[in-house]
């Protein structure tokens, strides 16, 4: 019956790319947190698909069945949530990739009701994974979600750069009107460059000197949400130097987007 579960799974997975998100789970023994060598590869085969780049967040959820203390299962689903983590963690998936990792106890049920007491218990000791797929916009959506990123194209710099300019400024008084309608709105400032040598990964700041050039892009952006009014406990900053250039110039690749971490 389990291995039956994971190939369904397995080959589920190739052809789930139009969805939006794509949802897994992988199944526990009763009252156990560890996983078996079978389930820890149905995780990694889905690491190494080569649909996994599409993803930007992922969101872990874990479950128990019905027995035992409700106390106890809520520890027991944390645990079976750090298991799953930890695998991803090992596996070369990022902490910043993986947004919400939550237990959420035992999963109540009518036994009087249910056709196949056993096999319910079975799906309901389980973690689900939730792969969020990257949409691009150039301004935030009415609707935003977990793994949206809002590249805008007026917040670039100069070559060398960090300073905001008076149309990023403007671009970003904009910005915080959207914000302020989605309050619970939580997101991550990532700063990039361009036209670095292969050997270096990021570019010097000419004001600082420093080769941390695209940190300061993202913290100046940080610094003037912060200013105008927005908390800075929705907000993170990180550099990623040159990993990530658009194709679309230099001038572009000298930017400063959102990404969406919480709604």
């Amino acid at each position: 019956m389990k291995r039956g579960f994971q190939i369904a799974l397995f080959l589920t997975f190739g052809f789930l790319s139009a969805q939006e998100n794509t949802f897994k789970s992988v199944y526990f023994e009763f009252d156990k947190f560890d996983l078996d060598k079978n389930e820890i590869n149905t995780i990694i085969s889905i690491i190494n698909s080569p649909n996994f780049s599409q993803f930007e967040a992922i969101q872990i959820y874990g479950y128990c069945d019905d027995r035992g203390s409700e106390d106890y299962n809520d520890k027991l689903s944390k645990k079976r949530v750090a298991t799953v983590q930890e695998i991803l963690l090992s596996n070369g998936i990022s902490q910043n990739k993986i947004f919400i990792f939550e237990g959420k106890g035992r999963v109540n049920l009518d036994k009087d009701k249910v056709k196949n007491l056993e096999k319910t218990r079975y799906k309901n000791r389980r973690v689900d994974l939730v792969f969020l797929k990257k949409s691009v916009y150039a301004f935030i959506p009415a609707n935003p979600k977990v793994g949206d990123l809002i590249v805008l194209q007026k917040i670039t710099f100069e070559m060398g750069s960090s300073i905001l300019s008076i149309a990023a400024k403007k671009e970003l008084d904009r910005t915080i009107v959207a914000l302020e309608k989605h309050k619970s709105l939580r997101f991550e400032i990532k700063g990039h460059v361009c036209c670095t040598s292969r050997k270096n990964s990021d570019a010097i700041d000419e004001k600082t000197q420093d080769r941390n050039l695209s940190l300061n892009r993202a913290k100046n952006v940080f610094a003037y949400l912060r200013s105008k009014g927005i908390s800075p406990y929705r907000m993170s900053y990180r550099g990623y130097g040159n990993q990530f250039p658009l194709g679309k110039g230099d001038a572009l690749d000298r930017r400063v987007e959102f990404l969406v971490t919480k709604i």
